[in-house]
């Protein structure tokens, strides 16, 4: 009982599961390398003999390949690169005379981002060939125990029969992870690495060299003083960040339910029409109506515009609201956060509209039938069926929808670059806007100010704000067997 009771509590915290996989895996290195016969024992060096000996040649010819790639690769590149990454770096780039040639020539300078690069792809390819290396001696163990227990041994044929046949979801995920690991995890970790270091236009390589400063960006990132701001302009933008995606997630996931209610209303003449109009502003790229949006409403736009002639600007500006004859839909920090959130939900309730309108014809119709037999009227099967059921589908929707809110950095750069121009000096003294998300910011300071270092450290606070909602969002939702409820 108590055997049970350890299993279910580590299938129930993923912390204590990983770690005890960790223990599992050391320890069954362990055992192999203890009881296994001669050819285990060498397969510490020569990762392929274990295969030989069990007349597995072609797969010990391939991992003793790849043992002598990583070998190569790590003597010839690898250590050169690892050796230089406590430092970044010492020779900095300058033209010195050659007396053999009598020129003046480029010396053999250090380039710190090279350097930071390589030894970190050097680094993780270390550990992942220690672990490979590691699981390799438990494997060859274990055809050892097949060997000796009588049992078949696959060939290389019957493995490569497996990889196309029962295994073939392992040979299907094996380009997909790989683009993950070079494309999104090698340049994390390399971002990780550059918010620790003074990496910005003062310090660009190859003519500078950058270092190591620990914990120093981050401290910037949240104090203030005569000479930085990063602080204030964090706080204001990253509350900005956060309202925007509540509202933004909020206005147009609502937004596209009522606008599907109306559209399926029973008395609604010409669904397919009204359909077909929402659908068609799907098919014009974001972009373009972005743009357009901008000049509509730009301080001599259209807009502004039209509701001069109407004497609306007059009336506004009369009761106070403006103080301009325009009224400052993307120039002034309140107008501008208001017009992105309703320019917004043009854009994005079209798609809401979509699934909500497929999610709505998939309500089973029993729920509905005995609510109104038990005399609910309509709000009531609305609050009590319809939106629950909503939520329960559309939920991860929700979570992904609002994460990619955090990071929408069309919406916002779009409407306003080279139009809004911040009057908060705190701010601009940091590179940022009253409209910025942090992920603009992020994009100013790289762009605009070549500010690496401050734009690490702001990816991964990102990063942390995105990774800690997604996993509490999906426990929530995900947690108890609410499929129950809509049977």
């Amino acid at each position: 009982m108590a055997d049970i009771t350890q299993v279910v509590e580590k299938r129930a915290n993923p912390v204590v599961a990983f770690f005890s996989a960790i223990g599992d895996f050391f320890k069954r290195f362990g055992i192999a390398v203890a009881q296994g016969d001669a050819s285990v024992k060498l397969s510490l060096l020569i990762c392929g003999v274990g295969y030989w000996r069990r007349k597995q040649i072609i797969k010990g010819i391939i991992v003793t390949l790849l043992e002598i790639g990583v070998i190569a690769y790590t003597a010839l590149i690898g250590v050169g690169y690892i050796a230089k990454l406590p430092t970044l770096g010492t020779v900095q780039q300058e033209i010195v005379y050659n007396p053999d040639t009598m020129k003046n020539e480029m010396n053999h300078y250090d380039n710190s981002l090279l350097i930071l690069l390589f030894g970190s792809i050097s680094l993780v390819m270390i550990i992942v060939a220690l672990i490979l290396w590691m699981a390799n001696e438990i494997t060859v163990y274990h055809i050892q125990q097949d060997v000796e227990a009588g049992r078949h041994i696959n060939t290389f044929r019957d493995d490569l029969h497996d990889l196309l046949n029962r295994k073939f979801h392992i040979t299907l995920l094996f380009f997909p992870i790989l683009g993950i690991i070079v494309f999104n995890i090698f340049p994390l970790i390399v971002m990780i690495a550059v918010a620790f270091t003074n990496y910005d236009r003062k310090h660009m390589p190859p003519a500078f060299l950058f270092h190591w400063v620990g914990l120093k960006n981050f401290k910037a990132l949240f104090s203030n003083s005569l000479t930085m701001s990063f602080g204030y302009s964090f706080g204001k933008i990253l509350g900005w960040t956060l309202l925007w995606a509540v509202l933004a997630t909020a206005t147009t996931y609502f937004g596209g339910i009522i606008l599907s209610l109306l559209i399926n209303y029973k008395y609604t003449r010409f669904k397919k029409m009204w359909r077909t109009l929402f659908v068609i502003t799907i098919a014009i790229p974001q972009f373009v109506t972005l743009l357009m949006m901008r000049n509509f409403y730009a301080d001599t736009g259209i807009v502004n515009t039209f509701l001069q002639k109407i004497g609306f600007v007059g009336f506004l500006k009369s009761i106070g609201l403006i103080s301009t004859n325009y009224i400052p839909f993307l120039t002034s920090p309140g107008w501008a956060k208001a017009s992105i959130v309703m320019i917004n939900i043009w854009v994005g309730v079209p798609y809401l509209m979509l699934i909500t309108t497929g999610v709505l014809l998939n309500i089973p119709s029993d729920l509905k039938e005995s609510a109104m037999i038990d005399g609910a009227n309509k709000f009531q099967i609305f609050r009590n069926i319809t939106m629950p059921y909503m939520l329960f589908i559309t939920g991860p929707y929700l979570v992904t929808q609002f994460t990619g809110n955090i990071n929408n950095f069309n919406v916002i750069y779009l409407l306003t670059n080279n139009f809004y121009t911040t009057t908060d000096q705190k701010l601009a003294a940091s590179s940022g806007q009253e409209v910025d998300l942090l992920v603009t910011w992020l994009f100013r300071l790289t762009s605009d100010k070549y500010n690496y270092k401050m734009a690490s450290v702001i990816g991964i606070c990102v990063f942390v704000i995105c990774a800690v909602f997604t996993l509490f969002a999906f426990n929530f939702l995900i947690k108890g067997d609410r499929e129950e409820t809509f049977r």
